[in-house]
């Protein structure tokens, strides 16, 4: 591990000698990850990208990407764009990137079950901002507003999230 990857612990994700609290999957961690599970799969994953929404926060990296009103990303297991950016209206499953709540501004993308998709592995699993402290998401990890603003300003190409087998006992 190095000090540019953000690594899940028990206690908060550490990145660059700081550690933030976080909230993962309402599945817990798993190596078996599945679509709708609810779970935060266990692995090296790079960040691949990053979407901002321009209407409500600057840009916070030179290489983040503007959020569109017809932006979505498809977790329907028998679409050919499975766990991909598509344009709305999308005839399949699919989860809205431009949201009315403000809990995808900023998503930082993972290359969980991407380039090559697996049927059924799972989608988009995305650093994004919590509901609440606590409040569990539907597999991604998500920071306090404040925190995932600083994070994702500091992250580069080499920038991986390790998610470890935590005993959850």
């Amino acid at each position: 591990m190095r000090s540019e990857d953000i690594v899940v612990t028990p206690t908060g994700c550490r990145f660059l000698g700081r550690r933030f609290p976080h909230v993962l999957g309402r599945g817990g961690i798993r190596r078996d990850k599945r679509e709708g599970d609810g779970a935060t799969p266990v692995g090296v994953h790079r960040i691949v990208g990053m979407f901002y929404r321009p209407d409500r926060m600057a840009c916070p990296n030179p290489w983040a990407q503007p959020i569109r009103p017809h932006y979505g990303w498809s977790d329907d297991v028998a679409d050919i764009a499975y766990n991909q950016l598509v344009h709305l209206p999308h005839d399949r499953s699919h989860e809205r990137l431009w949201r009315a709540d403000p809990l995808y501004d900023l998503i930082l993308i993972t290359d969980w079950n991407w380039p090559r998709t697996v049927a059924g592995a799972g989608s988009a699993i995305f650093l994004h901002r919590w509901r609440r402290p606590g409040y569990p998401t539907a597999g991604c990890v998500a920071f306090h507003p404040r925190d995932l603003l600083w994070i994702a300003a500091r992250i580069g190409p080499s920038t991986r999230l390790i998610v470890p087998a935590i005993d959850q006992s």
